[in-house]
């Protein structure tokens, strides 16, 4: 798009912010994985909603440093990570834009998004500000079409490794595909949050059972996250910004 074209759109579009990451995946997926199926999910979205929507490039740098013993992964600072997320989003806003929503695609990233939202909502208190990680847009869809012992989302997993089968077969090394987690004894610590180290505490680099990952399988995940996204932006659209909300929802 063109600024002026940008600049005539209505400012009650949604605008997608994507994040993501460029990082280890095992054995069996390419390094760019997350940023990967991100894209694809939003520009899934944008092809269902191209009217409500304003879809930002996908942010491809991520908060990584938990894979950074395996080499070639690419990891922004804690501070970088959050001002990366920050900086576009202010300008959209100064802008004029009113209903903003992270899509994020690597779990890495959340502490980071969640931190620039809180700061954002200090500086423009009367407008939307939402993130999500995509898979989340349909959790019950994709804990009952998963196939593994593992009803959620890992890293490599069956999970990420269906949807690149779907998506982008010719990345998977489909012979290297083995089960990994973290170590038993830190899984059996229940509600204690550990900081991640992949390399020290993984075998190859996952966490889940991408051995049971099939294509048809990541075809109906897509389609779910889809519409679970479609649905969100929908609901964000008929929200009250503050501003406009009756006085009762105050009282």
């Amino acid at each position: 798009m063109t600024w002026p074209q940008i600049a005539a759109l209505d400012r009650e579009v949604v605008v997608l912010v994507p994040i993501a990451a460029v990082e280890q995946h095992g054995h069996h997926l390419p390094m760019a994985t997350d940023t990967i199926l991100c894209d694809a999910v939003v520009f899934g979205v944008e092809n269902l909603k191209p009217e409500k929507i304003l879809l930002l490039p996908t942010q491809w740098l991520g908060a990584s440093t938990h894979h950074l013993g395996m080499p070639g992964t690419l990891s922004a600072t804690w501070s970088s990570h959050i001002n990366i997320i920050l900086e576009p989003i202010r300008c959209l806003l100064e802008h004029g834009f009113k209903r903003i929503l992270i899509v994020n695609g690597h779990g890495g990233n959340a502490d980071g998004f969640h931190l620039a939202l809180r700061q954002l909502a200090l500086e423009k208190p009367h407008v939307f500000l939402g993130g999500i990680n995509y898979w989340d847009a349909a959790a019950d869809q994709v804990r009952d079409l998963l196939r593994g012992p593992r009803k959620s989302v890992g890293h490599a997993c069956e999970f990420e490794t269906a949807l690149m089968m779907h998506l982008r077969p010719e990345l998977v090394a489909t012979a290297e595909i083995k089960d990994d987690d973290v170590g038993p004894e830190l899984l059996a610590l229940r509600n204690v949050f550990f900081p991640l180290d992949m390399k020290h505490q993984t075998k190859y680099g996952c966490a889940g059972n991408p051995t049971a990952a099939m294509a048809e399988t990541g075809r109906r995940l897509y389609e779910a996250v889809i519409a679970g996204l479609a649905k969100t932006i929908e609901d964000i659209r008929a929200l009250p910004l503050k501003a406009d909300r009756p006085k009762s929802f105050n009282d």
